[in-house]
């Protein structure tokens, strides 16, 4: 598992070069039998898998998966998006009520969104349940994407597939894995319906990034 940043800033994003490998001990066929199925709630999650904590996501540690995320100059995620090979995974999670799940609803917004924009949409019956396929003009053509949308306690994760994953499933692979086995830390505090639930870059990460913003300090000058 890779994992990499690009920073948000002046109005532009700018690629960090630097990739921290996190995670690399990993036993891939343990871990995909311990992470059937989620996403979980960190209430009832598995612990003996390894993973990446970004706050309120904790993604499992997959090989030959780099997780990348577009981070503000104080280290809060704005973006995540998962890569394997030509396909990826672009994650969001949101607050939800207690009563009921959202899926249902955004799905229905996300479909009259595309159609505004001159995109049809086909629901299919996915793994979890109803999900949008459309495909959509972008400056580099006709690009698919496959929208999956998970109901938890309190809250929602959204999935956007891109690549071969978005119209066959099957191709998914090792991002589907991620997505069986992530996690959601909702916390306990009140949030609005739908509210993004914070993400944040990993603690060792921040610190390498403060450390390297900042610079080495110059040592004092020897007395003759």
């Amino acid at each position: 598992m890779i994992f990499s940043r690009k920073r948000a800033d002046a109005g532009r994003h700018a690629r960090d070069e630097r990739a921290a490998e996190v995670l690399d001990s990993y036993d891939a066929e343990g871990a995909t039998a311990a992470t059937a199925r989620g996403p979980y709630d960190i209430s009832e999650a598995p612990d003996d898998v390894q993973r990446l904590d970004l706050g309120s996501l904790h993604i499992p540690a997959v090989p030959g998966v780099e997780v990348r995320v577009q981070a503000d100059p104080q280290g809060v995620i704005q973006q995540v998006v998962l890569v394997h090979g030509d396909n990826a995974l672009q994650l969001g999670v949101f607050a939800a009520p207690r009563s009921e799940g959202i899926w249902d609803e955004v799905r229905e917004e996300i479909r009259q969104s595309l159609f505004a924009d001159g995109a049809a949409a086909q629901e299919v019956q996915g793994e979890y349940g109803p999900e949008l396929h459309a495909r959509v003009r972008t400056p580099d053509g006709l690009t698919d994407l496959r929208f999956v949308g998970v109901d938890g306690p309190r809250w929602m994760v959204r999935g956007v597939y891109q690549g071969a994953a978005a119209t066959d499933p099957a191709a998914a692979g090792p991002l589907s894995v991620c997505l069986e086995g992530l996690v959601v830390d909702r916390g306990q505090e009140a949030k609005p319906v739908r509210e993004p639930l914070p993400l944040r870059l990993p603690r060792e990460v921040a610190e390498q990034e403060q450390a390297a913003e900042g610079g080495a300090t110059a040592p004092a000058p020897r007395e003759a």
